[in-house]
């Protein structure tokens, strides 16, 4: 698929500016139109109409044998546009009259006839008044129209008009040329400016942008481009380091499956070879496979599980279990294990038999890899110590203390992050570095929380509230 072209930002800018002017033009015709026309039955006409139809109606006018004669045109004309008709002797007396409203006289005193000339809207006419002479006599005539037209008297000094008029006409033509200039002039302003938005949202995509000040006209895009840029680099950052720590893990996941998977190979070779082994020395080669492959399957299992809980995908059945019971039990399966059976590991309970609803295969999951990472990271004379007690918010806490080598604040820091060993593990590097992150994961799924507090060379305590 062909890219589309990009728009020019100064034609655009022009384009609108143009059909901004046609608008604003567009509107003072109109506005004109409304205030200077008034309707005709055949549709608009300039407000000036009825004082030049009222000037130019002398035309269908006559004397004869000394009575006004009004032809036939005329007075189709006044019924055509519902006017109506009156004229008036040099004494201000009615000789003659066509639908004259009731309203008006039939006799007007000169200053009357004065101010009819200049009068507004009244008795639903206005009145225009104009003048008819021939060879016999001269009269006025009143014509009144049903609408609403202004009428207004504007006197100047006719000498300085026509001196200035040409100036006005130079004044004009230098205000549009100007304009024109600004328009173009904030155009092409307007196109730079845009120009420099569209290179910097390129320079974010090849990210080499450098943050700019957020001031003027286009602070408010300045302001978000500086912001995306951050939260791109953030992310970058977040990205580079997670694919970092998933490199390491990587290789030390890769290390720790060939750990196990060595021997397995090496007596399994031993035992596929020609020579007869007695039933002794077999047992004993089955017993250090079974052994490492015991070992290989919990790496799997570990990171089969950290990526279920992460996807919503691990199996959660909670139900209601007596919390002092289950933990007990725990703990003596941990000091029944061989493994551990020197070790000094102890419980106590300062509540009675608390019901509590959670996964008993999750949760003790959980908890086993706290105990464990205690035993195991920890000097063989290390005591563990498991605790059941009521917090001041009446939440149901689990303590495991020990009073091992401890945590300074790196290790502390980093202790729940998946792929995470700590510097404990150069010396016992049978970890994944995911059983205190699969912890946390299962407990926040429980809707409990974990916190760890420790001294480097001292001691550490894990507190887990449901």
């Amino acid at each position: 698929m062909k890219n589309k072209k990009n728009l020019n930002p100064f034609l655009c800018s022009f384009a609108v500016f143009s059909v901004l002017i046609l608008l604003a033009a567009a509107a003072a015709v109109s506005l004109f139109y409304y205030i200077f026309s008034i309707p005709k039955p055949y549709g608009l006409s300039r407000a000036s109409w009825p004082q030049m139809f009222t000037n130019g109606f002398s035309a269908w006018m006559d004397f004869e044998g000394g009575a006004v004669q009004i032809n036939q045109t005329g007075l189709s004309r006044l019924d055509e546009y519902g006017l109506w008709l009156q004229v008036l002797d040099e004494s201000g007396q009615e000789i003659f009259s066509y639908r004259r409203p009731d309203a008006y006289p039939v006799h007007y005193p000169a200053s009357e006839l004065v101010s009819l000339g200049t009068g507004a809207y009244q008795n639903g006419y206005t009145v225009f008044v104009s003048s008819f002479q021939d060879s016999e006599k001269t009269c006025c005539y009143l014509i009144g129209f049903p609408y609403a037209v202004g009428k207004y008297m504007l006197y100047y000094d006719g000498e300085k008009i026509s001196r200035l008029l040409p100036a006005a006409k130079s004044a004009a033509v230098c205000a549009i040329a100007v304009f024109g200039i600004l328009i173009f002039s904030y155009t092409l302003w307007l196109s730079r400016k845009l120009s420099v938005i569209t290179g910097e949202i390129q320079n974010i995509s090849r990210r080499v942008y450098i943050p700019r000040k957020e001031r003027g006209m286009f602070c408010g895009i300045f302001t978000a481009l500086n912001q995306m840029d951050s939260e791109i680099r953030q992310s970058d950052r977040i990205k580079t380091e997670t694919d970092r720590v998933r490199r390491e893990w990587i290789t030390n996941i890769t290390h720790d499956l060939k750990t196990p998977l060595s021997p397995v190979r090496g007596y399994a070779e031993l035992l596929a070879g020609n020579r007869e082994e007695d039933a002794q020395t077999v047992q004993e080669y089955a017993k250090i496979i079974l052994k490492n492959v015991s070992h290989a399957e919990k790496l799997l299992n570990d990171l089969k599980l950290t990526y279920q809980l992460d996807s919503g995908a691990a199996p959660y059945h909670p139900r209601r279990v007596r919390l002092t019971g289950y933990v007990r039990e725990l703990v003596i399966d941990i000091i029944n294990d061989p493994a551990f059976s020197s070790r000094s590991l102890e419980f106590e309970s300062s509540c009675q038999e608390i019901s509590v609803c959670l996964d008993p295969d999750l949760f003790r999951r959980a908890l086993q890899n706290i105990i464990m990472n205690a035993l195991v990271h920890n000097p063989p004379d290390t005591s563990v110590k498991i605790s059941i007690y009521r917090n001041e918010q009446e939440h149901v806490c689990i303590a495991i203390r020990d009073n091992g080598r401890g945590m300074d604040e790196t290790e502390l820091a980093r202790l729940f992050e998946r792929y995470y060993r700590g510097t404990s593990t150069i010396e016992k590097p049978e970890g994944s570095g995911l059983g205190l992150a699969i912890a946390k994961q299962i407990i926040t799924l429980h809707g409990g929380t974990v916190s760890v507090k420790s001294q480097a060379g001292c001691r550490s305590e894990f507190v887990i509230s449901i």
